[in-house]
């Protein structure tokens, strides 16, 4: 997803759940949903680069900039932590399907269009988001007998889906049995693999007359498979998408000049919860192991007007808290 402007809607406090027992500081849930949040993008990036059997527990917490006891808290193991990244995925796949498939019937009213608007919803997802994509296709295979296992129920899921849709606008008409559907699907997800395997640049939208065809073949016969070759495949507009913990609170920091990474985040809702606090203090509760970045991190978010120190006396301790700018930016940041 793209960072954008802030809307007035972003602007407001958060929903209830976000917030702790005093006004305006983030709850213990809402900061473990950022650290889960980011945990999971460290796991797909990692998982992405260097396949699952690379990504282990120290690279994921490396790139998410947490440490070994949080990740623990959060999952009992790698395969955990993945098996979780990959719901993600399902849950990301299923919403883009569904919704394509309803605006597919709702123009065209066939099952036919259904699917094609669902899967070039499905296209545009894998195109977006490649590293997931890569997680959920590929490296599911290699990452134990959870994830494999899930990834074939959710191929099964698909295939009965896929089946229902077309023989109810089809009774006696010699539908195909169960089989040719989960044929179809290992089919499409076969074609998908070899080409992200491949590592090409160019857009999985592509595949889309070559997927249609292979789907309709069994159900509508060669003419509208012929049909389907004979398309021309939708120009990708692809938007690079932001990591979970990010979100349109980052279009405000852009304007500012600065980026939200989950550094900035932690260091946000740590002084939230704990306005008057330290350097020290900070870099302790944020999990940032080198004190001079904490200090740099710091006055930079100063310098932007989103902190205030009001430590007062030279030599003594610095006292941080957010300033209004610095909470309605905070207040901007979703939930997940």
């Amino acid at each position: 997803m793209a960072a954008s402007e802030m809307s007035p809607r972003d602007q407001q406090p958060r929903a209830a759940g976000a917030l702790g027992p005093d006004a305006g500081q983030p709850s213990h849930e809402y900061v473990e949903s950022i650290q889960r949040a980011r945990l999971l993008n460290g796991m797909i990036e990692v998982a992405a680069q260097r396949g699952y059997l690379g990504a282990s527990v120290g690279h994921v917490v490396a790139r998410a900039g947490m440490s070994r006891r949080t990740f623990y808290e959060l999952f009992e193991s790698r395969e955990d932590c993945f098996l979780a990244a990959f719901e993600l995925g399902v849950e990301r796949a299923t919403a883009a399907l569904t919704q394509g498939y309803a605006q597919g019937r709702a123009q065209e009213r066939t099952w036919r269009e259904g699917v094609r608007a669902a899967l070039v919803a499905l296209l545009e997802l894998l195109d977006s988001e490649p590293a997931l994509a890569r997680l959920c296709v590929i490296e599911a295979l290699a990452a134990g007998p959870g994830p494999l296992e899930r990834r074939a129920e959710v191929l099964r899921e698909l295939a009965r889906t896929l089946e229902e849709l077309a023989t109810r606008e089809r009774r006696g008409k010699g539908e195909p049995a169960l089989l040719g559907a989960e044929g179809i699907v290992g089919g499409a997800f076969s074609v998908l693999h070899t080409r992200l395997l491949e590592r090409r640049a160019d857009s999985l939208l592509a595949l889309l007359p070559q997927l249609m065809a292979l789907i309709v073949l069994p159900y509508l016969g060669p003419r509208a498979a012929g049909e389907e070759l004979g398309r021309a495949a939708p120009e990708p507009a692809v938007r690079a998408a932001a990591p979970a913990a990010e979100s349109s609170a980052n279009g405000g920091l852009q304007r500012l000049g600065t980026r939200l990474t989950y550094r900035t985040v932690r260091c946000l809702l740590y002084i939230a919860e704990h306005p008057g606090t330290s350097n020290r203090a900070v870099a302790l509760g944020a999990e940032i192991s080198d004190e001079g970045q904490t200090s740099k991190l710091l006055a930079r978010l100063s310098r932007l007007d989103l902190l205030v120190n009001e430590g007062g006396a030279p030599g003594a301790a610095n006292a941080w808290r957010l300033t209004g700018k610095g909470e309605q930016l905070l207040h901007a940041i979703p939930e997940r």
